[in-house]
């Protein structure tokens, strides 16, 4: 019976196989005779009963091609799939599938298709000129896409029946279309321009803030674009900045890179179309200066104009030649500026201003002026102001906002005759407005004390009789600002005071008492702010406002508001409460000198000695500094001067000298708007920062610090610390700061070696001064892991590897520690590296048998993890380290009790054994 039924299954498996291949070829014989309909039956069968892959992916590739005669494409491009799917490199399947995918309309689906088929037979000319065919067709159809959709886009924009739902979408979609270069293409070739500017002249905003969005998509890094429809483009956008002012401020930046080359992107020939942009860039300038003169634009929009003119006019770079750019904004708009700063916003008939336009203004006369490189140029600026000036309310404000900006210039105006006697007449006047505007110079003539013994002589009467009469407190504040002024003209200097013993405290204290009074306007408060400023130099002053918590909180929440004209002020405070100004260095020798020659000597006040600046410190931290100093340094604006910000960076320096403050700042937001002052400004400004930087950097958790991403930036500026310029304690703290950072992660070692931070820390490494040595090598110790560092040890040449053996048998714990775990690494990771440490120096036995034997732990298991990776490296290096004293030392080691302190030294010694044990160089007791 078993052999029966063996028998039965071998006669029905054998016909059920052939049924499929017969099958099979009787539907090849049916498709050749060109009957479809019978082939597809006959395949359709086959596919049934077969059981054979191979076979199978055969079939359905013929029902493919059948379903393709009969045009019927989807069930052709399945059959076509289920083909591929068994065998991927099926090249008749995929060329069919492709054929059913073109009938279909999915032609980007067909060319992928077509594209594999000429990969695997890439001499096919049928493949070859399907893809070319294909290639086209797709680039005809998006035309036509793009084209339909781009008009839908606007026809639904422009409509006045559509809802608000649709157009809002529509908007958007126009904006993430013009991101990308073939959709900006797309639009600017069907007639985009026009279409966004007819968007603009509804003058609805959602409209127009769309189409400003949209433009600056298009404009981004294409000169041919910008350049062909620049002047529309402006004209249309220019008179409605009033409403969307950071949109429209984008598009010109964008318009400028674009021109300029400040986009760096490649965009492919477009560059090659535009041979010269000065026509544009001067069209684009004119339309920022026609701006700032036009009533039309908000004050919003004169700011934004006066910031893209800070930013994109002044040479960033003075060795740059080219400054063309300046001389053409004078010729053209230093009037215009000269108008802003002249404005009063308490007369009728001015343009709308905000708190900060005028300061604005003056920041940037100032970076023309300094931009200028010979005295005609100069000159013609001086003529420009001195024409201006006429004996009018709006002159002597003019003159203002030039003694707030280039100072020479504003000084030397003032010097002219009648304009001081103009000023004096002002003050007399019966016209508050006139009172107010005379004084606002009065002070501003005042800021550089050298130069203001006219205004010390003459101005304090005369403010002093305008305190006491007027009843405005307006003009009551600002008279009081001027006395303020002129009282600090000495500084910090002790022994120069202007006023009586305690003139300054009541001076102060009506300052606080103005500040802290809700009733009165934010404007005339931040006078009472620049007051405090001057008087802040006297250290009986700057200990009653720090003890004073409501002053000091009605500062920060100022400093803290839109009217972004402040922060110089509060900036100047802080410097002076912290003592954190730039110090003269006192020679005992050049002062006795003075004495003797009867010179005058500064002398520091008894309350600017350091416990005194440690306790208002502490109230500042208290009083919530940190939070206002973050917000200050996060203002997106032309007032955040360079100048402003190196104040910022001393006084966050000065108050993380205290280590236990500095988990207060980085809680606050302390470490997050130092990495910005470390990064732009001054030189010694970003280098005060930087070192704040690496004081929290060296002793906090940087993932607490700088969370996320943040933590990769920090890196260049401490690296920035390490140049040879920098003092010791620089150097020093950014050292342990790099080493805490990385100790973290390989990214963030990599990252600190991108940096070229490898030499210098090296340098340091040979350092005299053991502090910044064992800083460094501790750094050097965290880098070795990896293998960039580990290469230069390898390197021939050198005395890398000799001088951290060398380091290993100094006196100090610490640093011994530190070489020892750097080594440690070093030979684990390259066995190499394990005899070159023997050929650096004859003494590398007696260190290494120091380390293994050495009362701290830490070092002895350090050594022995040495000895255990040069027992691995090679048989004669183990022989010859077993041969010497070694052998019994790690013997003592092992033979020691288990104890927490000692066991990670003990189980290196017995590993060791163990493995001269195995190495058969010693032999176990029987």
């Amino acid at each position: 019976m078993k052999e029966e039924h063996l028998k039965l299954v071998i006669t029905c498996a054998g016909p059920f196989m052939g049924d499929a291949v017969q099958l099979k070829e009787e539907g090849n014989k049916h498709f050749q005779a060109g009957q479809i309909d019978n082939a597809i039956d006959c395949y359709t069968k086959a596919i049934k009963s077969c059981k054979d892959k191979s076979v199978l992916a055969v079939i359905f590739r013929n029902r493919s091609a059948c379903y393709l005669k009969k045009e019927n494409y989807n069930n052709a491009a399945s059959d076509a799939s289920r083909a591929i799917d068994i065998d991927a490199k099926d090249i008749k399947a995929l060329y069919r599938r492709c054929q059913a995918l073109e009938k279909l309309g999915k032609l980007d689906m067909a060319f992928k298709d077509v594209q594999r088929c000429a990969t695997l037979e890439p001499k096919n000319k049928t493949f070859l000129e399907t893809l070319r065919r294909l290639g086209a067709d797709i680039q005809q159809k998006v035309r036509f896409l793009w084209t339909a959709q781009v008009q839908n886009m606007f026809d639904i924009l422009l409509s006045e029946e559509l809802d608000s739902d649709k157009k809002e979408k529509a908007a958007n979609n126009l904006i993430v279309l013009a991101r990308e270069d073939a959709g900006a293409e797309r639009i600017f070739q069907n007639n985009g321009v026009p279409l966004l500017l007819q968007l603009i002249e509804t003058g609805k905003p959602e409209m127009v803030l769309a189409a400003v969005r949209t433009l600056s998509g298009m404009c981004t890094g294409h000169k041919a674009r910008v350049s062909d429809h620049n002047g529309p483009v402006m004209h249309g956008v220019v008179h409605v900045g009033v409403q969307i002012v950071l949109a429209t401020g984008n598009l010109f930046q964008c318009v400028y890179d674009a021109l300029t080359g400040a986009d760096k992107r490649d965009y492919g020939k477009e560059e090659a179309l535009v041979m010269d942009s000065t026509r544009d860039l001067k069209a684009i300038l004119m339309a920022l200066l026609s701006v700032l003169n036009s009533k039309k634009v908000s004050g919003h929009g004169r700011d934004q104009a006066l910031n893209l003119l800070n930013k994109n006019v002044p040479r960033k770079d003075k060795k740059n030649q080219d400054h063309s750019k300046t001389l053409f904004t004078i010729d053209n708009g230093l009037k215009k500026i000269l108008k802003v700063c002249g404005q009063i916003p308490d007369l009728p008939d001015q343009l709308p201003l905000t708190e900060n336009t005028q300061l604005i203004a003056s920041v940037l006369l100032n970076k023309l002026y300094d931009d200028l490189r010979c005295d005609p140029e100069r000159d013609n600026f001086r003529d420009i102001c001195d024409e201006y000036i006429k004996s009018n309310i709006h002159a002597i404000n003019t003159l203002s906002g030039l003694l707030q900006g280039p100072f020479d210039v504003g000084n030397a105006l003032v010097g002219k005759q009648g304009v001081m006697e103009m000023i004096v007449a002002l003050c007399g006047s019966e016209r508050e407005i006139d009172q107010l505007v005379a004084i606002e110079a009065i002070i501003h003539a005042s800021t550089k004390m050298s130069r203001a013994s006219f205004m010390i002589t003459n101005g304090v009467s005369l403010l002093k009789d305008i305190y006491k009469k007027t009843k405005n407190d307006k003009i009551k504040i600002r008279a009081l600002v001027g006395l303020c002024k002129l009282g600090s003209a000495g500084g910090d200097d002790y022994s120069m005071r202007q006023f009586a013993e305690g003139s300054t405290e009541k001076l102060a204290k009506q300052c606080r008492k103005w500040l802290c009074n809700p009733s009165i306007d934010a404007r005339t408060r931040k006078w009472a702010v620049e007051g405090l400023a001057y008087l802040t130099n006297d250290a009986d002053v700057k200990d009653d406002f720090v003890e004073d918590e409501a002053a000091m909180r009605a500062m920060f929440e100022l400093a803290k508001s839109p009217d972004k004209t402040i922060l110089y002020a509060v900036a100047c405070i802080l410097v002076n409460c912290t003592n954190s100004y730039e110090k003269k260095e006192i020679i005992p020798e050049m002062v006795q000198l003075a004495k003797f020659s009867k010179q005058h000597v500064p002398e520091q006040h008894p309350k600017d000695k350091k416990d005194f600046i440690e306790r208002r410190v502490k109230r500042l931290l208290k009083g919530g500094v940190i939070s206002a100093l973050a917000v200050m340094v996060n203002a997106d604006s032309t007032l955040l001067t360079d100048q402003t910000k190196e104040m910022l960076s001393r006084v966050f320096l000065a108050l993380s000298e205290d280590p236990k403050d500095r988990g207060t700042i980085v809680a606050q937001g302390g470490g997050k708007a130092l990495i910005p002052l470390s990064l732009e400004g001054t030189e010694k400004g970003k280098a005060k920062a930087s070192h704040a930087l690496a004081k929290i950097a060296a002793i906090s958790n940087p993932e607490i610090a700088f969370p996320g991403e943040r933590i990769y930036e920090v890196v260049r500026p401490l690296v920035n610390l390490l140049q040879s310029d920098k003092e010791g304690i620089e150097n020093y703290e950014a050292l342990r700061g790099l080493t805490n950072l990385s100790a973290l992660s390989e990214k963030l070692r990599v990252k600190i070696i991108k940096e070229k931070s490898l030499p210098e820390i090296e340098n340091y490494m040979f350092e005299e001064n053991d502090q910044i040595r064992q800083a460094a090598t501790e750094c050097m110790c965290n880098l070795v892991v990896c293998k960039d560092v580990q290469e230069r040890y390898m390197e021939d040449g050198n005395d890398k590897l000799k001088l951290l053996v060398l380091l290993c048998s100094e006196d100090d714990e610490k640093l011994q520690i530190a070489a020892a775990g750097g080594l440690a690494m070093l030979t684990a990771a390259q066995k190499k590296l394990c005899t070159k440490v023997t050929l650096v120096t004859v003494q590398w036995l007696e260190i290494l048998q120091r380390l293994c034997l050495h009362d701290n732990p830490n070092i002895q298991h350090r050594g022995i993890v040495i000895a255990y990776n040069m027992m691995c490296a090679g048989e004669e290096l183990a022989k010859k380290l077993i041969e010497s004293e070694l052998l019994e030392i790690l013997s003592v080691v092992a033979k020691l009790e288990d104890q927490p302190r000692k066991q990670p030294a003990i189980d290196a010694a017995r590993t060791c054994l163990s493995k001269a044990l195995d190495l058969g160089l010693i032999k176990p007791f029987s």
